[in-house]
């Protein structure tokens, strides 16, 4: 190549990439002012830009705005159909197989949702975050109504090394009925599922263990029941502050929440939407199966 043609290659070449961060910026722009509801449309649009001009990584930092936007605004299948984008360019994306597994059981799409934990599983497994996965996993299979899903939840728990929750939820698999009250509760069902999506999209969060008194952290070390990295001692001479131990509740019945973004550095950080109050059967229901 001749040196004019280099020089007016590079020329092009830097006009192109100006040209590319101005159309990217104005679709920021859109997104910053656009109306709720219309949010993620701005960041997908986004997203298919740069991936279709060679910049994957910045790709995904638009998808996975996209995801929380249309997540805030409860948009399910948009989320998902976004979510499988990102999944085409990083097949191991932890955090986005899992946000993808609970958005497949809000729509109870049961084969998907089967694929994607056991993607969701083995990805995490192999980023050192079982404890993580346990967490979500374990309350993937309390919201479950099929008893196949929930069988699956029980293997991949046996699998990160969790056997006394396997063994738990082995038991809440022999109970699925499948009846018209659970039926009837499928709205319900969605939209905890959908809180449960938003809510792994967040960092952070109390980490499952394997029984009362201690767990593993994701490289293996015992850790007690509040994931610190180390065991605090039961004051025995102070028995208001052993009865204050023994009333807080069980790290299963707590809110959880998935890891680092594996999405890109853009994602807002999202709150709960959609909340509905349980009625006194529901919870009595929901109760009995956590026991």
């Amino acid at each position: 190549m001749s040196f004019l043609a280099r020089l007016f290659g590079s020329r092009s070449d830097a006009k192109a990439t100006k040209d590319l961060d101005a159309r990217l910026a104005r679709l920021e722009a859109e997104a910053e002012r656009a109306a709720p509801g219309y949010v993620g449309s701005a960041y997908n649009r986004a997203g298919d830009l740069a991936l279709r001009e060679g910049r994957p990584e910045q790709a995904v930092d638009y998808y996975g705005q996209a995801i929380d936007a249309f997540l805030e605004d409860a948009q399910r299948e948009a989320a998902r159909g976004v979510a499988n984008k990102i999944i085409r360019v990083r097949p191991a994306a932890v955090r986005t197989l899992c946000t993808l597994t609970w958005l497949d059981l809000a729509a109870r799409h049961q084969a998907t949702a089967l694929l994607h934990l056991r993607d969701y599983v083995e990805g995490a497994r192999e980023a050192g975050e079982r404890a993580r996965a346990a967490t979500q996993i374990f309350e993937m299979a309390k919201l479950s109504h099929s008893s196949e899903f929930t069988g699956a939840v029980a293997d991949a728990l046996d699998g990160l090394d969790y056997p006394n929750r396997a063994r738990e939820v082995r038991g809440w698999a022999a109970d699925e009925t499948g009846d018209e009250e659970a039926e009837a509760e499928r709205h319900d069902h969605s939209d905890a599922c959908l809180r449960a999506a938003i809510r792994s999209n967040q960092s952070g969060g109390i980490l499952l263990v394997d029984d009362e008194s201690q767990g593993k952290s994701d490289d293996g070390r015992e850790v007690d029941d509040r994931d610190s990295g180390e065991s605090e001692p039961k004051n025995e001479s102070d028995p208001d502050e052993n009865r204050a131990r023994e009333d807080e509740p069980e790290e299963s019945e707590r809110v959880v929440a998935s890891g680092d973004d594996d999405r890109g550095s853009g994602g807002r950080e999202m709150g709960s939407h959609g909340r509905k109050k349980q009625s006194k059967k529901k919870q009595s229901k929901k109760k009995q199966k956590k026991k």
